[in-house]
């Protein structure tokens, strides 16, 4: 089997950039094929060979590898006077392999070698070299090398995601099957699934696109990179981008309530009493915030301090909406707020939007009155469930009695005089 080694070694600069595998894991692919072809050709049953191969010279050398054993390790059959072995029954409960010549060497003789030889070390004998495979065992031969391929590519892409998982990502679009979306990360594929995409965004292919990296998995195919839009931790991976205070951990992002495309409420604490945490992530002029909103496709956010006081968190989850008083029952885990007349509609939100991420974000079942007798009625619960007692309040219809005699009943002489 003879090796171009100018093509040989071109190809494996070439899958070293494009794949990120290492010219050693490529080499040992091909010794391992080279091995195993030897192996289908002249090798006998439980022969362990290997392969050597030089990528200077483009010669192989073959060995086969004999493992030092005893009587506590494998079963040695008996044998008659004329050399036949004796067959025995097996104990059920012996869990030991069988003696083989071509696999095994027991220990006295491993000394007789190798004077300092070991229990279960090799021992190395060389190989007479061949040149002249056959077709199958060529065939072999390739099948091991695009199997230990796809192996060391597995495990590079492993090594090198399995650390960014939790991060963010950046790909290009490249297919929409089915709803996912498939991105190219350079060396691999993520998959944005239909349920982890914002409804408000469309992608297309050869769009540049950035993810969050929730899922990194191991199947028999390969890995698999699961992408999300919608998760929480995006929008705090974003922040820590834009905001230095975030990255450096002395702004500490406590809660996230999200409602994809639409609203997210994030609780900040600062562990530096002189930085103000909702100040940092808000930024000057509103240009960090704003900056995440728009990577977001324009999903509004709102900052809130959080506090280790539950009543004054609750209020402060319930903004814009000005809240008159919280009162708690910690035996059913509910805070029961007070708002003015005027602004029970606010603090609701649309939709009960405000309760519903507030209730989120504090994990407190959620009770909202207002003051005035004809007062609505909201309650958020942990799972986000909103019951109105009473429908929003309609813009009252003007009569002519709250107009007043000057707009509505004025007339004028001519008209008085027709009526009479």
């Amino acid at each position: 089997m003879n090796f171009d080694l100018k093509t040989l070694r071109s190809a494996l600069d070439q899958m070293g950039q494009e794949k990120g595998i290492s010219k050693e894991k490529i080499l040992e692919a091909i010794e391992t094929a080279l091995a195993a072809a030897y192996k289908k050709e002249y090798g006998k049953k439980g022969q362990i060979v290997r392969a050597r191969f030089d990528l200077d010279t483009g010669n192989t050398e073959f060995s086969q590898v004999k493992v030092v054993v005893d009587e506590s390790i494998v079963r040695i059959p008996k044998e008659d006077e004329d050399g036949e072995e004796i067959e025995e029954e097996r104990d059920p409960e012996d869990m030991r392999t069988r003696f083989n010549n071509e696999h095994h060497i027991l220990l006295d003789d491993a000394k007789l070698i190798k004077k300092d030889a070991q229990l279960e070390d090799e021992i190395v004998f060389p190989l007479e070299t061949k040149e002249d495979y056959g077709r199958i065992a060529a065939q072999t031969a390739k099948q091991v090398i695009i199997q230990k391929l796809r192996e060391a590519e597995k495990s590079t892409t492993l090594e090198e995601f399995g650390k960014k998982e939790g991060e963010i990502v950046s790909g290009i679009v490249q297919r929409v099957e089915r709803g996912n979306i498939f991105v190219d990360l350079g060396k691999t594929t993520g998959i944005l699934p239909y349920e982890e995409q914002n409804s408000r965004e469309r992608y297309r292919p050869g769009e540049r696109i950035r993810c969050y990296l929730y899922k990194v998995e191991e199947t028999p195919r390969g890995i698999n990179l699961r992408l999300s839009r919608t998760h929480p931790k995006f929008v705090e991976e974003l922040f820590k981008i834009e905001a230095p205070e975030v990255a450096s951990g002395v702004v500490e992002i406590k809660a996230i309530a999200r409602e994809p495309g639409s609203r997210s409420k994030m609780a900040v604490h600062s562990t530096d009493p002189h930085i103000d945490p909702v100040g940092s992530c808000v930024g000057q002029r509103g240009v960090r915030v704003s900056t995440v909103m728009s990577e977001l496709g324009g999903e509004k956010i709102d900052v809130i301090e959080w506090s280790e006081e539950p009543s004054k968190f609750i209020a402060d989850a319930l903004s814009p909406a000005k809240i008159l008083s919280v009162s708690l029952k910690e035996d059913e885990h509910r805070a029961d707020v007070e708002v003015a007349e005027q602004d029970l509609s606010l603090a609701i939100g649309k939709g009960g939007q405000n309760a519903r991420l507030a209730a989120k974000l504090t994990g407190w079942k959620i009770d909202i009155r207002g003051t005035g007798p004809e007062a609505s009625a909201e309650e958020a619960s942990e799972e986000t469930e909103i019951e109105k007692t009473e429908p929003e309040e309609e813009a009252p219809e003007v009569t002519t009695e709250e107009v007043g005699p000057t707009e509505a009943s004025e007339e004028t002489p001519e008209e008085a005089e027709t009526k009479e």
